[in-house]
């Protein structure tokens, strides 16, 4: 079991950007494949990035490219979410989710293939 931690969120203008961080425990962290996920009031979850379990691939929704880094550091057992010109339509809360590796299939990109979830980390943009 992966027990996830969020930290980094926060209220920054337009046009910022932000560091998020999610920390798991647990001592099979590498064996995850891990993606981040944004719910914004009166939305539903969305994807934003995901990242195979070693980092030989990475994808991101098209609202978020190149813009977004999703990256991972699997010796600090972390997976970090790098933000940059952020815009107003990026607040929501942001959770870390962990997936089951699979050596076969692709990043996973949705909700019902992530096993475990953090609580999530506020993101507030103001314009």
């Amino acid at each position: 079991q992966v027990q996830l931690t969020e930290s980094g969120g926060g209220l920054v203008q337009a046009g910022s950007s932000l560091r998020l961080s999610c920390s798991a425990s647990g001592r099979t962290f590498s064996t995850y494949e891990m993606g981040w996920f944004r719910q914004a009031p009166g939305k539903e979850r969305e994807f934003v990035a995901g990242i195979k379990w070693n980092g030989g691939s990475i994808i991101y929704a098209d609202s978020v490219k190149d813009r977004f880094t999703i990256s991972r550091d699997n010796a600090k057992n972390m997976v970090y979410l790098q933000m940059n010109t952020l815009k107003p339509e990026d607040t929501a809360v942001y959770y870390c989710a962990a997936a089951r590796f699979s050596p076969v299939n692709p990043v996973p990109r949705f909700h019902r293939d992530y096993m475990y979830w953090g609580q999530g980390t506020q993101v507030t943009v103001s314009s």
